[in-house]
């Protein structure tokens, strides 16, 4: 058993993670390059859809669709990974809950999306519309999703700036954060007066999302530490 030592402060120390904890973070950490990696050369092949105008579900719409639907499977996996690292870190708070909450919502979403292909639209016509019935089920699910996700992250966020847990992830979780909120305000602007930018709004807070989730967890893999004083 782990005995944790006061620090000189009167703080609790930090202890060692369980291995679990660190195994999960590894698991997000690999998830997020094979994520990344596996969007890039999609975007090389047939039916070469455009990054910047046209959304990354599009890219499970042709002869290699099957490969993003699994890859869609493989970001919730990530997800959920990352919600067991962070849970190994203790605390019992509201907003430790609520992060980890909304968190795997959105990873859950991601899942979703594998079976519900979206609508393809004409280059120039608005792209988060939907005229199928998986169409707008796609839509709405990578709505909750993509909020929700981003909803986790900016509590986790002020959770970790708020308690001692991974002082060395703040600057790395604050930036992210940022990073997809950014984006996910672009995103909106899209949907009426920068259709153009729809693609590239999306995957600037998909890499805010990801970005953090490998960030923190990279953090917990190296260090594997927490304290008890998370709240």
């Amino acid at each position: 058993m782990t005995v944790t030592q006061p620090s000189p402060r009167g703080t609790t120390a930090p202890r060692c993670a369980p291995s679990t904890g660190r195994t999960a973070a590894q698991v997000a950490m690999v998830g997020v390059v094979v994520y990344v990696l596996v969007d890039i050369v999609l975007q090389f092949l047939p039916p070469h859809y455009s990054p910047i105008s046209e959304a990354e579900s599009n890219l499970a719409v042709g002869p290699f669709g099957w490969i993003m639907n699994l890859n869609f499977v493989g970001r919730m996996i990530t997800c959920i990974a990352a919600v067991v690292a962070l849970s190994t870190l203790g605390g019992t708070g509201v907003l430790r809950r609520i992060g980890l909450g909304l968190f795997f919502i959105g990873g859950l979403c991601s899942g979703v999306l594998a079976f519900f292909p979206t609508d393809i639209h004409e280059a120039g016509e608005p792209g988060l519309t939907a005229e199928s019935v998986a169409g707008r089920i796609h839509l709405t699910v990578a709505t909750i999703g993509f909020l929700a996700a981003l909803a986790g992250i900016c509590v986790l966020t002020a959770w970790l700036s708020r308690s001692r847990v991974l002082p060395r992830s703040r600057v790395a979780a604050s930036g992210f954060t940022a990073l997809g909120v950014a984006g996910i305000l672009v995103l909106g602007l899209s949907v009426t007066v920068l259709p153009g930018l729809l693609g590239l709004a999306e995957r600037v807070c998909l890499i805010g999302i990801l970005g953090w989730v490998f960030g923190v967890c990279r953090t917990i893999a190296a260090t594997g530490t927490l304290t008890q004083s998370a709240r």
